[in-house]
């Protein structure tokens, strides 16, 4: 019995004795309105709910009075070997043998579409991520974006969300006029400018560009030439970052340049809807939008007096293009200095007539510190000393590179301890949870070798302390991805993933899948073998949502 079968158990003793209590008190409840919980110390059962709690005050009912009536109902369900009641009216169940361990041939049978559904199919989201600036190779920010977006991309998708994972290309404004001015700089040989990019990257990029020039680029004016060298050399280095997330097993299916914004006339047309919608005025010579009526700290300046496009115009027309591209979510995902980004966008989607925090949702991520010999790693992109994408990866591996960003809370600094992801011992947590997948592979072979099949399966016999504690964790996956999704959390699959791997490792000291000696085979070698197999599904399902390999061999 899985989560979903007891909840919809749940409701079924609920709905007459509501009825009974209080007709109509509980119409329009449904299964998935009775969550349920591990208890945190298993002697208390398998499963835990405060539905009595919950439905307490609506019903007319004393909290501990319904649950009692409640958890009587419950024990004559199928399944259930017991029921309690504690404390002022949470109810405690446990399953018995048979209908704890049939999970074990539900997620074999499932295979990989096990914990994946269909709660999020209505929503078509546009997931904005990474978005580096194409003045230089992708950083450990970037690169945290990168691991972190693709899994919630996975993950969103697992529920049956459209997902579309977008890259706004910033080839629009004074930062690729300082990288262009760097690449003349380079090529001809002189400093780097003091607002420029330094780095050995530079000069490689000035000599492609001089390369390709169809023509001699040294006879140019000099705004010629610094025009040639940015058209080139932003084409150079963007090629570079896609080869670069490629490599790191993240591809996007958009790639939007925020210069057609300018050049389609889409801010134009942002600027008129918000004219229509009444937010637009204009004051200094300037046309400002009125973001203070939605809860912004002031108004902002969208074209200047100068009839230049402020940054925010961009932002406007970015928005309402994905609006009218037809996502009903957009999630952006920015580094640790946009706070301050927030409050205006926020603002901007209340002034389109859209809910915030629902059509638009956008992620701060905080920095990521690379630890090495004990030491901090320094890093400065302009002056040429920065860990790259490539960097990280040539050290520790992409595996490595993409669990270690993905399983911490974005909300968090990272420290990322080069050292130990660089270790083949249970210290390194991709290790431990890729090795704990290799071993149920291993479990496998020797099994079939042994002339262990999974021809019978009997899941009353699945009654060890650390089978039962096994089968919790692999009942509690679903629920895991679904809760990741919901919050956009990536990191709780990760360590969901290490505590499974935990117990298994446990699992493996104290139970046997192949008889010892001359022993016989029993039918509990056999249904242990689904137990192993079931296991090593969860591990690949969850390892594939995070973007990184389970391999079968280590």
């Amino acid at each position: 019995m899985d989560p979903a079968a007891l909840s919809a158990a749940l409701l079924a003793v609920i709905t007459p004795i509501a009825q009974q209590r209080r007709p109509g008190s509980t119409d329009g409840l449904q299964a998935s309105d009775l969550p349920l919980e591990r208890p945190k110390n298993r002697e208390h059962g398998d499963w835990a709910s405060n539905a009595a709690l919950k439905l307490a005050k609506q019903v007319g009912a004393n909290p501990r009075e319904l649950a009692a009536e409640i958890a009587e109902g419950l024990r004559a369900v199928p399944g259930i070997a017991s029921v309690e009641v504690a404390g002022p009216g949470f109810i405690n169940v446990r399953l018995d043998a048979a209908a704890a361990g049939a999970l074990a041939k539900t997620i074999v049978d499932a295979g990989a579409a096990y914990g994946t559904s269909d709660a999020l199919s209505d929503e078509v989201i546009n997931l904005e991520f990474v978005s580096a600036n194409p003045t230089g190779p992708i950083h450990l920010g970037g690169t945290r974006w990168a691991a972190v977006g693709d899994a919630l991309a996975r993950i969103l998708a697992a529920q049956g969300a459209a997902v579309t994972r977008e890259y706004y290309f910033n080839d629009h404004g004074s930062q690729i006029d300082r990288f262009a001015r760097s690449l003349v700089a380079a090529h001809e040989g002189l400093p780097t400018p003091e607002d420029g990019y330094g780095g050995a990257y530079i000069g490689d990029i000035a000599r492609r560009v001089a390369l390709a020039y169809d023509g001699d680029i040294d006879a140019l004016e000099p705004a010629e030439k610094q025009e040639a060298f940015r058209a080139l050399g932003v084409g150079f280095m963007f090629d570079e970052i896609k080869q670069s997330l490629h490599e790191f097993g993240v591809d996007f299916d958009v790639y939007f340049h925020e210069n057609s914004l300018h050049e389609s006339g889409a801010v134009d047309r942002a600027v008129q809807r918000l004219r229509e919608l009444g937010h637009i005025f204009e004051a200094d010579g300037a046309i400002w939008l009125r973001t203070t009526a939605f809860g912004d700290d002031k108004d902002r300046v969208i074209i200047k007096s100068d009839g230049q496009p402020a940054y925010i115009s961009g932002d406007l027309a970015y928005y309402l293009d994905k609006r009218e591209r037809g996502f009903n979510r957009c999630i952006i995902m920015l580094g640790a200095d946009h706070h301050g980004y927030v409050r205006r966008m926020m603002a901007m989607t209340a002034a389109f007539g859209d809910e915030p925090g629902v059509n638009l949702q956008i992620l701060i991520g905080q920095l990521v510190n690379l630890v090495k010999d004990g030491q901090p790693v320094r890093m400065s992109k302009r002056a040429g000393t920065v860990v790259t994408m490539e960097d990280l990866v040539e050290i520790v591996g992409v595996d490595a590179a993409r669990y270690a960003l993905t399983r911490s809370s974005t909300d968090s600094n990272l420290d990322v301890d080069l050292d130990v992801l660089q270790k083949r011992t249970n210290d390194n947590p991709v290790f431990y949870v890729q090795y704990a997948h290799a071993r149920t592979h291993n479990v496998a072979r020797n099994a079939a070798s042994a002339g262990v099949t999974r021809d019978v399966f009997a899941p009353e016999l699945l009654d060890h302390e650390t089978e039962s504690a096994l089968l919790g964790a692999l009942q509690e996956y679903p629920r895991i991805v679904a809760f990741a999704a919901e919050v956009r959390e990536p990191h709780r699959v990760a360590r969901y993933l290490e505590e499974l791997a935990g117990l298994y490792h446990r699992w493996y000291d104290n139970c046997r899948v192949i008889p010892l000696g001359d022993d016989p085979i029993t039918d509990l070698h056999r249904t242990r073998l689904w137990l192993n197999d079931a296991t090593g599904q969860v591990l690949r399902n969850g390892l594939t949502l995070l973007g990184v390999s389970a391999p079968e061999r280590m």
